[in-house]
């Protein structure tokens, strides 16, 4: 299956750089896989669409403020992006630029702040870096402080960007659980909802699942191989509660809505883990924690997921095979579908990435 198959031509100008005004005034196309109806209309307007009784599982992860600045020794300047933690709090995975440059100095930091120590290069181009605030603080605390949200490449920031109060409320979901500051990148299918428009589903017998990924920094990283299946996959930690794994569990309650593809890995990936070993992943409570290995492109089946909100995607992503393995389910015919889809809604201007416009797809 060639990469070229799920490549495709994007005006620059459809990126979205910004959020709509409103984020439920962003715009939704709606698609019926049983009759290939698209309806366009707008996120405010997703109950419309919704079956009776949906059931929305949706990702409350939030994003940490990652990205923080130091200098070297020398005075020269440092970026670092931190990953996740490595064997204790105090030590975390990160990516550095420069990084070879720093890991030879050894050390960097800003003076009254913190300093940190490179201790070693990671085999992905990243490295392990012990941090030692100058305060008595954690270094999710010291991000929160210093740090900015690490905005995917293709949203164009200075560093110091009069846009940058608005991301921090905009690039985070109104249900993001802020004791789960883990995440590199925002499930963007969920930007579209506000309070407003979660109380008005609710009360129409929408209801909703929450469960955790951390997203990480593979979610961007483009299949650079020519057969996708000789991919790497990227791993992502995830937790679903035992009140919404058996949700998901129970088929005939509803159909089960994924906001996201990272809640698709999560349910995938759960479902599977589950069923295979279930002694390795379900705790006492009922509760599945694991560490997403799933890779789902055409002619991949699913197990729980019965439909999907999602954000427009990069070309040559695992998202966007996973969105194709969707539309058509045991089928490689979503790899055309999708094209056709992506072409209208280029010649629609929607806005495409993570501060675009949704897909529903049902």
């Amino acid at each position: 299956m060639n990469i070229s198959l799920f490549d495709y031509q994007l005006p620059p100008e459809l990126i979205a750089q910004e959020p709509a005004e409103q984020r439920d005034a962003s715009r939704l196309m709606v698609i019926d896989r049983r009759t290939r109806e698209v309806t366009h209309t707008h996120f405010a307007r997703i109950g419309d669409h919704l079956p009776p009784n949906a059931r929305l599982f949706r990702n409350n992860a939030a994003v940490l403020k990652a990205r923080i600045f130091g200098q070297r020794p020398t005075g020269g300047k440092v970026e670092c992006l931190l990953l996740q933690p490595a064997e204790n709090a105090q030590t975390w995975w990160c990516l550095l630029k420069p990084g070879k440059k720093t890991l030879h100095a050894g050390r960097f930091g800003v003076p009254g702040e913190y300093e940190a120590e490179v201790l070693e290069a990671g085999s992905n181009g990243n490295y392990k870096v012990r941090l030692h605030p100058a305060r008595d603080e954690s270094i999710i605390d010291l991000s929160d402080r210093l740090g900015q949200l690490p905005l995917p490449p293709y949203i164009e920031r200075a560093q110091s960007d009069p846009r940058e109060a608005t991301d921090n409320e905009r690039y985070q979901t109104v249900y993001a659980d802020y004791e789960k500051r883990i995440a590199v990148a925002a499930p963007t299918a969920g930007l579209h909802f506000t309070p407003e428009l979660i109380a008005r589903l609710t009360n129409r017998g929408i209801h909703f699942h929450d469960l955790t990924l951390q997203v990480g920094i593979g979610t961007f990283h483009p299949i650079q191989v020519e057969n996708i299946k000789d991919h790497t996959i990227h791993h992502e930690w995830y937790e679903i509660p035992a009140s919404a794994f058996t949700a998901l569990q129970d088929a005939g309650a509803g159909p089960r809505i994924a906001v996201g593809t990272t809640s698709v890995r999560s349910i995938e990936d759960a479902m599977l883990r589950v069923q295979r070993f279930p002694e390795s992943c379900l705790s006492p409570s009922g509760s599945v924690q694991a560490e997403a290995d799933i890779y789902i492109y055409p002619p991949a089946q699913f197990a729980a997921v019965d439909g999907l909100i999602t954000n427009f995607h990069l070309p040559k992503s695992t998202l966007l095979c996973l969105v194709s393995a969707f539309l058509t389910p045991g089928s490689a015919d979503g790899i055309s579908w999708l094209k056709e889809l992506y072409a209208e809604a280029i010649d629609q201007k929607y806005r495409f990435y993570s501060y675009g416009d949704a897909m529903l797809i049902l």
